[in-house]
């Protein structure tokens, strides 16, 4: 593996960032609008970015991306692939499976993995092989980017802490640091968790930002291993669209069920059918049949997603088609449902069947 020749320190990123907030706070908010749906144009002006990035033989490798639930793990992953690979609420271990976001720039592909929150709130079945996709994924990785906020270190990160490698480099990535105010403050929590871990280098910096992304990159790039590219140029996932139709209502459910439904609610995808549109429309060339079923554990909890008059069911169904037609680039008929099936979350037999492995 190739090593940093020298590890830059975080100060003058710092003192770059203050310089210029007063001056960014006038511009307009396109440019720092987060890659993804929704900020096609900042996605496109980071891929423009990217085709920056120096040549060379061709790079590869796996980058673990891991950190306390809500702390901006898929958010990131999203930003740096510049299109949404994961899922995102403010709901803890909204990402419950070991997601692959692929970014291909110059010589280089990253192969990104998010995983979900490490968390000891719950004890059930699903909880426990929750964190240990977490543990896995730090197995066979070129390097680790542990994930926390800005100036903020709590005893959630410091149990991800303890579970890092010794012998594959660590990046600490302190996210949001647009949230913060007084460069001095920054500078102490910056001195005092270089005494926590070995970090090989500690990087500041705001994941809605697009230069902060193509920053990362840069930095990433030095950890790569030399060797042919895994996937092919274009692919930003191994995941099926079958998947991402379950994830993506399942980010519906939780962002419009807030912290009133319990985190025990899955998706499950039981139709998945396609053809071509006789007449193809702007940036749509197929039609797909969608149908989904919402596992939840109680009567009380299937009430409260169908809503009045069946309202929050729709909502849910709406936002999600809108999204399934950006993202499969296809017309989307969508048909939701809500199953209750009591104590999914703690049988194994039913935790395989759902794809939690």
């Amino acid at each position: 593996m190739t090593q940093p020749s020298d590890q830059k320190t975080e100060a003058s990123v710092i003192d770059a960032f203050f310089a210029k907030a007063g001056a960014e706070a006038s511009k307009p908010d396109a440019a720092n609008a987060p890659a993804g749906l929704g900020g096609a144009e900042a996605a496109a002006a980071a891929e423009d970015e990217a085709e920056a990035l120096p040549s060379g033989p061709p790079r590869c490798g796996q980058i673990a991306i891991v950190g306390r639930p809500n702390v901006g793990k898929s958010t990131l992953l999203n930003a740096l692939v510049g299109q949404k690979v994961s899922i995102t609420s403010r709901k803890a271990q909204t990402t419950r499976h070991r997601i692959t976001g692929v970014r291909t720039a110059a010589a280089n592909q990253y192969i990104f993995v998010d995983t979900p929150g490490f968390q000891t709130r719950h004890s059930n079945a699903l909880n426990k092989n929750l964190n240990k996709a977490v543990t896995s994924a730090l197995t066979d990785v070129d390097v680790v980017v542990l994930v926390v906020e800005a100036g903020n270190f709590t005893l959630g990160d410091a149990k991800v802490l303890a579970l890092l490698p010794q012998d594959t480099p660590v990046l600490l990535l302190a996210n949001k640091l647009d949230q913060i105010k007084h460069r001095a403050d920054l500078m102490r929590w910056l001195k005092d968790m270089q005494t926590r871990f070995p970090f090989a280098e500690i990087v500041p910096l705001s994941a809605k930002k697009p230069a902060d992304m193509q920053r990362l990159l840069g930095i990433l790039a030095q950890y790569l291993p030399e060797q042919e590219w895994l996937y092919q140029d274009g692919q930003i996932s191994d995941k099926s669209e079958r998947f991402l139709v379950a994830e993506i209502v399942r980010e519906k459910l939780f962002r419009l069920s807030g912290d009133e439904l319990p985190y025990t609610s899955t998706v499950i995808v039981e139709q998945f059918e396609e053809e071509v549109l006789k007449t193809p429309q702007p940036g749509m060339d197929r039609f797909c049949k969608i149908a989904a079923a919402i596992i939840v554990e109680r009567d009380s909890h299937k009430a409260m997603i169908i809503g009045e008059g069946g309202e929050k069911l729709k909502r849910i169904g709406s936002e999600a088609r809108q999204d399934l037609e950006r993202l499969l680039g296809a017309k989307v008929h969508l048909q939701l449902w809500v199953k209750v099936q009591s104590g999914w979350a703690d049988n194994a037999a039913k935790l395989r069947a759902y794809g939690y492995e």
